[in-house]
């Protein structure tokens, strides 16, 4: 917020001008534009669970469920994570990879994974490397603030690297079962 100092006020100007998480997420946005749906996805070399590093065209073969969430131990992402454990083995079943990305350390996705004992990796993406290539960070309202964080997105990558689908904005409850039913018309 900024304040009219011509008034000999401290009251506030009578526009606000954009927030600086606005303008970092549109310079970023404009800086490093998002993958698209049908546009092969970039490689990635990544910190992940079990003291492994993940790089995506290690994977090339196999499906791909990369899902972007905010915070480790929070309700929405605790709740859409294990919705993804329950239908694990359906994913299995369709030849796909479940992979959970947010900024989280190491240690903080070790612990996650094992209370809720999640049978697929998390990857860690401290620098924001990963999610500003998908373009998931974007200023958010929390408790009256704004804050940049993870928009809650999740992309599904065929065997051969290439983005088929993209859901932003989820809503967590019935996302993993629409992610399984869109999976299943992959043909590749």
């Amino acid at each position: 917020m900024y304040f009219n100092i011509h008034s000999g006020s401290c009251a506030p100007a009578e526009r606000d001008l954009p927030s600086l998480a606005t303008i970092l997420s549109q310079a970023m946005s404009a800086a490093m534009p998002s993958i698209r749906v049908g546009d092969p996805v970039p490689d990635f070399d990544l910190p992940l669970t079990g003291g492994r590093r993940l790089r995506l065209s290690d994977l090339r073969r196999k499906k791909v469920v990369l899902y972007f969430y905010p915070k480790d131990h929070t309700p929405g992402c605790t709740q859409e994570s294990q919705d993804f454990r329950d239908l694990a083995k359906d994913f299995e079943k369709h030849a796909a990879v479940i992979i959970g990305v947010s900024r989280d350390s190491l240690g903080s996705h070790e612990r996650f994974k094992e209370t809720q004992c999640l049978p697929f990796d998390l990857l860690s993406d401290a620098d924001e490397t990963l999610c500003q290539a998908y373009g998931v960070m974007k200023e958010k309202n929390m408790y009256g603030k704004k804050v940049f964080g993870i928009e809650r997105s999740t992309f599904l990558i065929d065997g051969e690297g290439v983005l088929r689908r993209e859901w932003r904005k989820v809503k967590v409850a019935g996302h993993a079962a629409e992610v399984l039913e869109a999976l299943k018309t992959l043909t590749h």
